[in-house]
């Protein structure tokens, strides 16, 4: 098994040379390049992640397959919740803000519904995975 970072790098590169587009267990997968700032650094960080699209709105699932701890992007986007996404070929800015309560559980229950590995990386911890709206910054 290679290193995240190593995969990570590999799923940009593949991202960016296709338009957006993945083969391999994303294919045909809303897939997005989310890019935070370092709560500590400061620096740029980019992580690949799914997303879904429901009623005009973009969510991103913290679910780090089912790790026990938030992914370390979620630390960064709570500390600074203005972001960037790549999108297809187009760079979008957002404001990044969790979604709590019943809300969260409608949104998790539909990612999970039309990809069940959410439902079963919900099942792996006992934290709650946190589910993040994408606002659009004009």
């Amino acid at each position: 098994m290679s290193e995240p970072g190593n995969w990570n790098t590999n799923i940009i590169e593949e991202f960016r040379a296709n338009g957006g587009q993945l083969g391999g267990g994303f294919d045909g997968a809303p897939v997005l390049l989310l890019h935070t700032t370092g709560a500590k650094t400061g620096a740029d960080r980019v992580n690949p992640m799914m997303y879904l699209e429901d009623d005009g709105r973009r969510y991103v699932f913290a679910s780090t397959a089912g790790a026990p701890s938030n992914p370390d992007w979620y630390h960064n986007l709570v500390a600074n919740p203005a972001v960037t996404a790549e999108i297809g070929t187009e760079t979008l800015a957002f404001t990044a803000q969790p979604v709590t309560g019943d809300e969260r559980d409608r949104i998790f229950a539909e990612q999970a519904a039309r990809y069940p590995g959410f439902a079963g990386y919900a099942e792996k911890t006992t934290r709650v995975i946190p589910v993040v709206e994408l606002i659009p910054r004009v």
